[in-house]
């Protein structure tokens, strides 16, 4: 293991937020006028703080509240660094099992102030906090429940590399059923292809080396993986590509974030059950838990995507949480073993800096372990409070609504007292966020629908490699989008109503006309995109603004 830095991680400093939360709000400011300010440096500069001291003690007044916020934040920081227990407490069986639906209660049963709650969801709206959903879930019951405009949670959510807890979970329960070993060599799996860099070390490669992110193999780890998982996508045999990789490191040694290493991991499970990644969590994790609204694409060969991709409500994303938070125990049925559970909230890595810790696809803390993903998702499961929350976003950092979720779990205890007016409050906060007043319709329809419905549009050269584009209305209520994009045909339904529809990629779609001339596309998939479509005779522009791209196309037909 590598010495340990003393550094303060975005993601992973649960203990620490909670330290710096209350002392700079609940402390310090009481104490010192202006202490708010200068203790409310943002998590990610406080690699800063040190420069700021000798300022800051040049306040006589201050120094002896920096000096007890000195002393919390090394207990805080000590805390952080103990190494991550894999063992979970013993809950009582829960009331009720999930399978079904969660059932909600008023917040004060489970020991949270529903004025509370309310000032939070207003205050992640008022800030522009780019969140889509957020659920709490408190000792088995449901205490929030809140959907931001536009997303409503009636179709899945991208979780992005949520996806690879999953993965790992699926790995584990092959392992318990005798499908596959952990100490099995890699290349064992794939004896009919020809593998490049075939050394020693890559020969000694392992499934348990995969599920620890320990595997060695050339990639961009912690500046972000997405380069590398580009190169692997831009070849026509992904699975092919992961494993020529080089290696760089002795398997096992190094941990580094590697999403093709992931990928890999879909691929060893489809090889060795006969069944996709998919298939085999719809019969084995999906089904029993009563989950059953699921997108999960799939690469050129049809392996399931094992690092990202995979779509789900919240309210089942959090039914996955729910079966960690049991030691993988569901309504009777052991789904996974407790043993593989308690391994994989165990730190067998840690991240550059020492900062926090990661298992088997779980991120792990002493205090919590999480699954996360880009641009928001998390699963976050606190064994101590038997709670869950799960976030899905479009683009947020976790610290973004830290503060607010710190105040929740300082907050609870025992039952509370009732609260009508702040259950009234909750709910009519829930509504303003869902409601929104951003949604337009497009009815009634222009006239331009008549010439253009149907008609196939030829694009120029493009970078993005759009080559044919389509416009159809022929569903009340909802048009159809149909293009050609890097040799790939791809349909997506489109809400005129206001209300997304779902495609078979997981991204969903709404639309109206902005003009006579002009139909504007909302795409829904981690952020909300926009392409404008504008039709003049024969020629249509596909715009797409986020980088500033026109496209100009024509109607080829005579």
């Amino acid at each position: 293991m590598p010495p340990k830095v003393w550094k303060i991680s975005q993601p992973g400093a649960h203990i620490f937020s909670t330290f710096w939360v209350c002392c700079s709000k609940w402390v310090l400011a009481p104490w010192a006028a202006g202490s708010e300010r200068l203790f409310s440096i943002p998590i990610a500069r406080a690699r800063n703080y040190r420069g700021n001291m000798k300022n800051i003690l040049k306040s006589k007044a201050l120094v002896w509240v920096g000096a007890v916020f000195l002393l919390v934040l090394l207990a805080a920081l000590a805390y952080i660094y103990l190494p991550a227990r894999g063992n979970l407490p013993d809950l009582a069986a829960p009331d009720y099992w999930p399978t079904d639906g969660w059932i909600m209660t008023p917040a004060e049963q489970q020991g949270i102030d529903s004025t509370l709650l309310a000032g939070g969801v207003r205050s992640i709206r008022e800030k522009g906090i780019p969140i889509d959903s957020l659920m709490i879930v408190r000792n088995g019951y449901v205490v929030l429940e809140a959907y931001f405009s536009p997303y409503d949670g009636s179709f899945p959510h991208d979780l992005a590399s949520v996806t690879k807890s999953v993965m790992t979970t699926l790995i584990g329960i092959a392992v318990d059923q005798g499908k596959l070993q952990l100490d099995q060599k890699v290349i064992s799996f794939f004896p009919h292809r020809s593998i490049a860099n075939l050394d020693e070390r890559k020969k000694n490669l392992t499934v348990l080396d995969l599920v620890s992110m320990r595997n060695g193999m050339e990639s961009d780890c912690f500046s972000g993986d997405e380069a590398t998982l580009d190169t692997m996508r831009a070849t026509p045999d992904w699975v092919q590509a992961a494993l020529d990789r080089k290696m760089v490191h002795e398997p096992g040694t190094y941990f580094c974030y590697d999403s093709p290493g992931m990928h890999l991991l879909s691929a060893i499970l489809q090889e060795t059950t006969g069944m996709t990644a998919l298939e085999f969590a719809q019969q084995n994790l999906f089904g029993p838990l009563g989950i059953s609204d699921v997108v999960w694409l799939a690469d050129p060969q049809g392996y399931t995507h094992g690092w990202g991709d995979l779509h789900l409500k919240p309210e089942d994303a959090t039914k996955l949480g729910y079966l960690w938070l049991h030691s993988g125990t569901w309504d009777g049925q052991q789904i996974i073993s407790a043993s593989w559970v308690s391994n994989s909230v165990k730190a067998h890595s840690r991240s550059v800096g020492n900062e926090y810790g990661y298992g088997y696809g779980w991120w792990v803390t002493a205090f919590d372990f999480y699954a996360l993903g880009r641009g928001g998702q998390y699963i976050h499961v606190i064994p101590s409070q038997n709670m869950i929350v799960v976030i899905t976003a479009g683009g947020s950092d976790f610290n973004q609504v830290l503060p607010f979720l710190m105040r929740v779990l300082l907050g609870s205890r025992a039952e509370l007292p009732a609260n009508p007016s702040g259950q009234a409050d909750l709910a009519a906060a829930l509504s303003a966020v869902l409601q929104g007043s951003d949604i337009q319709l497009s009815a009634p329809l222009p006239d331009i629908t008549k010439v253009i419905s149907g008609q196939t549009y030829t694009c120029d050269t493009n970078p993005v490699g759009l080559t044919s584009a389509r416009l159809e209305f022929n569903d009340p209520g909802v048009a159809g989008f149909s293009f050609r994009m890097n040799n790939q045909d791809v349909f997506w339904p489109v809400g005129l109503d206001g209300k997304y529809r779902l495609a078979a990629d997981g991204q969903a779609q709404s639309g109206f006309w902005m003009d006579e001339q002009t139909f504007v596309l909302n795409v829904f998939d981690v952020g909300q995109l926009t392409r404008s479509l504008h039709f003049d005779g024969d020629n249509l522009e596909v715009g797409i603004p986020e980088i500033g791209l026109t496209i100009a196309c024509q109607d080829q037909q005579p």
